[in-house]
Order: structure tokens, then C-alpha cells, then sequence
């Protein structure tokens, strides 16, 4: 539900949830709130919290989708979450509960403290940032969500059956370049049998193929009809690899389930007919790194 430039500005890193964040660096993160809140922190800027899990600062996250939750309390129609870019400073990564410096981060030298993913810190499995200093925060704007036709879930949220998601799959230039002009084709095989593999996760997608240099590869945007999805959340399942067979049309690994190395969740669709190019997305080979602005659309 929340339409969102996937890439910062030049200069600025995006860094994938599972990548430790440098000393010193500055990065894109996200802040979740309601319209009201975020109407007073445009016009004063943020303020420490008073305490949270990781003591007192302000409460980021490099996620969109987990900062798009926030407050949990409030209808997603009344949320908002606050684009900004951040210089973390000295980075400790606060990595289970009961860390020694769990809330003292700060008087021992650290400008920010970082929850790694899966770490146990955070119920969603995804990763946080509190930094201490607010002056370190740079707001860029302000997101708001989409509530049309083609919304963005949360990687951890189920998909709905008959739904259209914005997904994205990782390739070579040259396979993409194919892809474009003759359309997406099943693979043979797979953890989940036939199919294509796409994931909600631009930085999973843009990590294959593994094999390729960063520089070589391209991932394409996607709109996805899903149509009728079941859940794979355990090797061995016994539809693993004929779901299709028992009339669903597109397989979701939840994340942290097991069946992927990266605990990034993942979906497979049987007919390619369900899939609209929207996109290609180059990496950005700049000083910055990642992944740069799109190119144009292909439909």
C-alpha cells in the first residue's frame, strides 16, 4: 500500500537489511507515525524518545514496509512514514536481548544502535536503528499510502488470493533484455518446482543471479496478478512442488521459514501470463553503490 521510490538520492547508500551499517556513512531510513506527528516533526524536527527497547533516540528503520506499520494502533489511512537520510556515526549492532549495552549504547562512545534481522530484538524478524542525536537526521519527505489498486506488502504479511502486488525478480542484462521483448518463461525446476521466482524484496532480487557481478545483473519490476495463493512454509511440504497441480496459482514462502538461506520471502507463479513488466532497474556503479533510477517503462 505504500508507492515508494525504491532508490535514494546520489550519494546516499541503500543498504539491505541484512548488510551491517559503516561508521561514518549516511543512509536512507524511514520513520512511522500518524499525519499529526508528522505534521509537528516537519515543522520542529525529531525528538529523542524517552525510552524504547534500545533506550532513549528516534526509532528508524531502512525497511519501508516495517516502517509503514507504525503506530500500530492507528488505520493505515491515518499513517504516514517520514523519507529521511541519516549519518549514523559510530554503529553498535545490539544483537539479542540482555546485550550489556543494550540501553547504554550511547554513554560507551555509539552515535546509533542497530537491531540486526533475526536477531530476536524485533518481533517482525526485520531490522531497526535508533539513533541518538536527532541533528544526525535529515528529513527528505514525507510518504504517504496508497490505498488504490496495486498494493505493496509487507514481506511478512500473507498475500491475498486474487490480489495485485508490486514484486520484483533479479536476472543478467542479457536475460532481461530477453525477457522484455518475449516475456517472463517458467523455469524448469526450482525449490518449488515450475515457475517464475519473484520476490516483494527489491535487495533479495537484486542479489541474483549470485554468480553475476552486481555490475552485470538487472532486476525487473513487476505487477503480479496472484490469483490463488497457498503457503509453502516448511521443506518438505507436501504441495512443495505440485501446488499448481491442487489448483493454486502462485506458491509464498514466508519469510524466516526455513526454506531460504536469507530468511526473505519469496513466491513462485505458474503462468507468466500473470506478470506485467513495469520496470528495469539498473545497479548504480557510482560512489553511492546500489541500485540507481529507473530507467523507463516497459509494458
Amino acid at each position: 500500500m505504500w508507492a515508494e521510490n525504491d532508490f535514494p538520492p546520489p550519494g546516499q547508500l541503500l543498504l539491505a537489511s541484512l548488510d551491517v551499517p559503516g561508521d561514518d556513512k549516511v543512509y536512507t531510513m524511514y520513520h512511522g507515525t500518524s499525519k499529526e506527528v508528522a505534521a509537528l516533526i516537519m515543522k520542529t524536527g525529531f525528538k529523542q524518545s524517552s525510552d524504547g527497547m534500545l533506550g532513549q533516540g528516534v526509532y528508524l528503520s531502512r525497511d519501508l514496509q516495517k516502517a509503514s506499520r507504525y503506530p500500530l494502533e492507528l488505520p493505515e489511512s491515518q499513517r504516514v512514514v517520514i523519507k529521511v537520510r541519516v549519518n549514523v556515526g559510530k554503529v553498535v549492532a545490539i544483537n539479542r536481548q540482555g546485550h550489556p549495552l543494550q540501553k547504554t549504547w550511547h554513554y560507551n562512545g555509539y552515535n546509533t544502535a542497530w537491531c540486526p534481522p533475526n536477531c530476536g530484538m524485533v518481533r517482525s524478524g526485520l531490522e531497526e536503528d535508533c539513533v541518538w542525536d536527532p541533528k544526525r537526521i535529515t528529513i527528505i519527505k514525507v510518504i504517504s499510502p496508497n490505498m488504490g489498486e496495486y498494493p505493496r506488502l509487507a514481506s511478512f504479511d500473507a498475500p491475498g488470493d486474487n490480489r495485485v502486488y508490486t514484486m520484483y525478480h533479479g536476472t543478467s542484462k542479457q536475460a532481461a533484455a530477453i525477457i522484455l521483448k518475449t516475456g517472463f518463461k517458467q523455469s524448469s525446476g526450482g525449490m518449488l518446482g515450475q515457475g517464475v521466482y519473484l520476490s516483494r524484496d527489491l535487495q533479495k532480487a537484486r542479489a541474483y543471479p549470485l554468480g553475476l557481478l552486481e555490475s552485470q545483473r538487472a532486476v525487473l519490476k513487476v505487477r503480479v496478478n496472484v490469483g490463488k495463493v497457498i503457503a509453502i512454509n516448511r521443506q518438505g511440504h507436501p504441495l512443495q512442488k505440485s501446488w499448481h497441480y491442487h489448483g493454486y496459482n502462485t506458491a509464498w514462502c514466508p519469510p524466516n521459514c526455513g526454506m531460504v538461506p536469507s530468511g526473505l520471502e519469496e513466491d513462485c507463479v505458474w503462468d507468466p501470463n500473470r506478470i506485467v513488466i513495469i520496470d528495469v532497474i539498473y545497479p548504480n556503479m557510482g560512489a553511492g553503490g546500489g541500485y540507481g533510477a529507473p530507467s523507463g517503462y516497459y509494458r
